[in-house]
């Protein structure tokens, strides 16, 4: 049996010897296909239980106000802890963390699988989403902290690329666990299977990823922590629950609040830094070029990307009458494109720079015209063959900027702020997900009534095709090379 030993990521030197700047392990290839896994988990579980909705809710009764907070409440429980997370990664060893957050992973998800009712099946969803939190701003600190140069580029757009293609293979992957109904386990197989995965991904980490931590560790910033978690716990959660329970009072209360505890948190996070502190999302971390032009298109195309994934799922299956498994099927064409596009980032990125992420938001345009014309002129009579086209340009478009976005918010990160850094991204990341599906759902559904299935969801695509043209614009503010 291998020394664990060997796993630490500095060497030591003997008492007598003068002593030498740490030496970071290297991650291996195996190293780095564990941490993706267990990145893809958490991305994955964000999507598949969308197709599953409708047999949760005939065989629990859940109702459509608890429908939504399953998908809500592992949504807020995730964006509000990541960057808590990967301050805990950075203090903590972020190999010890991601083992943990792969543990409670696992078991979250068995008891979201046996739960024998609609609370339950919340409650646990909401944990689950809190051991997410923990588990994923590990995958990218530990990239920073063991990779350089050609290596580092190469893994981040495997990142970029785990991220977008696990979104949408969760809503494929969703569909055909409840076609096929494993052993009458129905929608339960969405989290069931979890559980294994994550057994593995363990065992192999366990041996496999070196453990880093920042040279620096620095106290939880406990105001900041509980500020930012009311300023998204404000916003995401009346926008998300507020029309499927009827917009209710408290839920324009919170969005009421929302402004004065997003300004609160950004005045403690100042002072904080001002007074030589560690704030939870130092406000320096925004003075950073690539930090800021790069979260700042990262906002509009995952508010964008979730809401089409959320809409598409819906009028596929209630417009077209799709199966789950077909509505899965659909997404196929996106996934691989987006896989390919993503593959070929670092090469593309090195030669023309920003220009790639330009070119990629025109070719997504274009793959959304090319959609909404298909729907236009075959509806209701539109099959899975007849959105392959536009599906894998619009792939392509995506993988042209998620991963390349991504890199651009990382490539001049220091190494000791890799866990703030990519837990902030990751949270911009997942806020602006469950915003699409908040606005961009809340439009679909709106229109429904009034116009049909069809015209709600071509309004839907033509905004978010608004949505593409500003992230175009912003991306004229990117550094023009990257490194």
């Amino acid at each position: 049996m291998s020394d664990t030993r060997a796993q630490t990521p500095t060497l030591e030197a003997p008492a007598d010897a003068p002593r030498k700047p740490a030496v970071p392990a290297l991650l291996t290839p195996l190293g780095l296909l564990t941490v993706l896994l267990g990145a893809a988990l958490p991305m994955i579980d964000f999507f598949i239980v969308n197709v599953a909705l409708p047999t949760i809710d005939h065989d629990l009764h859940a109702g459509p106000a608890m429908l939504e907070m399953v998908v809500a409440g592992y949504g807020v429980a995730y964006a509000t802890l990541l960057v808590l997370g990967g301050r805990l990664g950075d203090m903590v060893g972020r190999r010890r963390l991601f083992l943990w957050g792969l543990a409670t992973f696992g078991l979250t998800s068995l008891a979201c699988g046996l739960a024998p009712d609609a609370g339950t099946l919340v409650a646990a969803r909401v944990t689950q989403g809190a051991a997410a939190a923990l588990l994923l701003p590990q995958v990218l600190a530990t990239i920073q902290a063991t990779t350089s140069g050609k290596r580092r580029a190469r893994a981040l757009s495997l990142y970029g690329g785990t991220a977008g293609v696990s979104s949408a293979v969760g809503q494929v992957l969703g569909g055909l666990l409840v076609s096929v109904d494993l052993a009458g386990t129905g929608w339960r197989a969405v989290f069931l299977v979890n559980v294994p995965i994550a057994a593995a991904a363990w065992l192999l980490a366990a041996r496999t990823v070196p453990e880093t931590r920042s040279p620096r560790p620095s106290r939880v910033d406990g105001p900041g922590t509980a500020l930012l978690a009311a300023t998204l716990i404000t916003l995401l959660l009346p926008l998300t629950e507020g029309r499927a329970a009827g917009w209710p009072l408290w839920s324009w209360l919170l969005l009421a609040v929302f402004p004065f505890v997003g300004t609160a948190f950004v005045l403690v996070e100042r002072r904080a830094e001002r007074s030589g502190r560690t704030p939870l999302v130092p406000p320096s971390l925004l003075r950073i070029p690539s930090v800021n032009s790069g979260l700042a298109m990262i906002v509009p195309f995952s508010v964008g990307f979730g809401g089409f994934m959320f809409v598409v799922a819906v009028a596929l299956q209630n417009g077209l009458r799709y199966g789950p498994f077909a509505a899965g099927l659909s997404l196929v064409p996106l996934c691989a494109t987006f896989f390919i596009a993503s593959l070929a980032g670092p090469r593309l990125v090195g030669r023309f720079g920003r220009r790639v992420v330009i070119a990629g938001s025109l070719i997504q345009g274009a793959g959304l015209i090319a959609l909404a014309l298909t729907v236009h002129a075959s509806w209701p009579g539109t099959s899975v063959a007849g959105l392959a086209p536009s599906m894998a340009v619009l792939g392509f478009g995506q993988g042209m900027v998620l991963p390349v976005l991504m890199r651009i918010v990382l490539s001049e990160l220091p190494v000791a702020q890799a866990g703030v850094g990519g837990g902030a991204m990751v949270t911009t990341q997942q806020s602006g997900l469950a915003l699409g599906v908040a606005t961009l759902g809340t439009l679909f559904l709106s229109l429904l009534p009034s116009v049909g299935i069809r015209d709600a969801l071509l309004a839907a695509l033509l905004t978010q095709l608004a949505i593409v043209a500003g992230t175009t614009a912003l991306a004229l503010r990117l550094p023009r090379s990257v490194r």
